[in-house]
C-alpha cells in the first residue's frame, strides 16, 4: 500500500494511498496556502470535508462547503478550490477510474453512463459511510477480502441515493469527440503534438479546432493537453516510475520545466511523489 505525506506549503500537507483495487486511490490533505487553478481529472473525485471550508468553481457557479460536506466532480470538468480562510480546511478523497462506476450503468440496452444530480450533498449517513471505508482501506491489517468488497458496499448509498443513469453525450468535436482525441493524445504524449494534426482529426481547419476546442471545454487545446500530461505523470509516478522517465513518456523534454508545472497543479514535486 502506498502511504505517502509530503508538504504543500508552510501549513499544507497531502498523504497519497493506493488501495487493493488498482481503480480506487485515496488521497488526505490539509491545506491552507495552496490554490487549486483550474484544471480537470481524468478520475471521479468524490472528497469529504472533514473541517474548514473551501471554496471552488465549477459550470460557472462558485460554492462554498464545510465540515460534512462531499463534493462530487466528474472526470474532465473545469474546476478550481482554496480555502475560504486562513483556517485552511481538511479533506479526504477518493480518486476513482471512470471504468469503476460504468459498471452500475451496465443494466440498459441502451449505452449510458452514471452521473450524478448534484456536484455537493449533504447527507450523514452517506458521509460516515465513506468516512469510514476511507479510514479502513489505509489500514494494512484489513483482510483482503474486505479491501475488495469495501469500496462497492461504501458507495452504494451514496450511488443509489443521488444517482442517475444517462445516455452517452461525448463532447462533439466536429467530427470527432473528446474522448476519441483523449485517446489519440495518451498514445503519443511522448511526441510533439501539432494544431494541424488535431485539427485534421476532428474534420475541421486549424483556427475552427482552436476555437471549438476552446468553446467545448472551457480552456485551450495546450492547456488541455499541458493537464493531461500532468494527470499521467501522476499516475505513473504512483506506480513507481522513475521521475526522468515520467518527464520523457508525457512529453517534457525538459526536467525542470516538468517539476515546476507538476509542483504548480499538485502541491509537491515529481521527487516527493513515492
Amino acid at each position: 500500500m502506498l502511504n505517502v505525506r509530503q508538504r504543500v506549503g508552510a501549513m499544507d500537507q497531502v498523504q497519497y494511498f493506493s488501495t487493493a483495487d488498482q481503480s480506487v486511490s485515496l488521497i488526505e490533505g490539509q491545506y491552507q496556502s495552496f490554490e487549486f487553478k483550474r484544471h480537470y481529472h481524468l478520475d471521479y473525485h468524490i472528497g469529504l470535508i472533514l473541517g474548514g471550508q473551501q471554496s471552488f468553481t465549477y459550470q460557472g457557479e462558485r460554492y462554498q462547503v464545510g465540515h460534512g460536506d462531499l463534493v462530487i466532480m466528474p472526470p474532465d470538468e473545469l474546476h478550481d478550490g482554496c480555502s475560504v480562510s486562513d483556517l485552511g480546511y481538511k479533506a479526504q478523497v477518493f480518486a476513482i477510474e471512470p471504468y469503476w462506476f460504468e459498471r452500475y450503468a451496465q443494466t440498459s440496452q441502451t449505452p449510458s453512463c452514471l452521473s450524478f444530480k448534484q456536484p455537493v450533498i449533504r447527507d450523514a449517513q452517506v458521509f460516515q459511510f465513506l468516512d469510514n471505508a476511507h479510514h479502513l482501506l489505509r489500514q494494512s491489517s484489513l483482510s483482503q477480502l474486505a479491501q475488495d468488497c469495501l469500496p462497492y458496499d461504501s458507495f452504494e448509498p451514496l450511488i443509489q441515493r443521488y444517482s442517475v443513469l444517462k445516455p452517452l453525450s461525448p463532447y462533439r468535436l466536429g467530427r470527432s469527440t473528446l474522448q476519441t482525441l483523449k485517446a489519440f493524445l495518451l498514445a503519443h504524449l511522448s511526441e510533439p503534438i501539432h494544431l494541424v494534426e488535431l485539427a485534421t482529426l476532428c474534420d475541421l481547419s486549424p483556427t475552427q479546432f482552436q476555437r471549438h476546442f476552446k468553446a467545448t471545454t472551457g480552456i485551450t487545446p495546450y492547456a488541455w493537453l499541458t493537464r493531461l500530461r500532468l494527470e499521467q505523470a501522476m499516475k505513473l509516478l504512483k506506480a513507481n516510475v522513475s521521475g526522468t522517465e515520467v518527464a520523457q513518456q508525457v512529453g517534457f523534454y525538459d526536467q525542470a520545466h516538468f517539476s515546476k508545472s507538476f509542483k504548480q497543479a499538485f502541491g509537491v514535486s515529481p521527487s516527493e511523489v513515492r
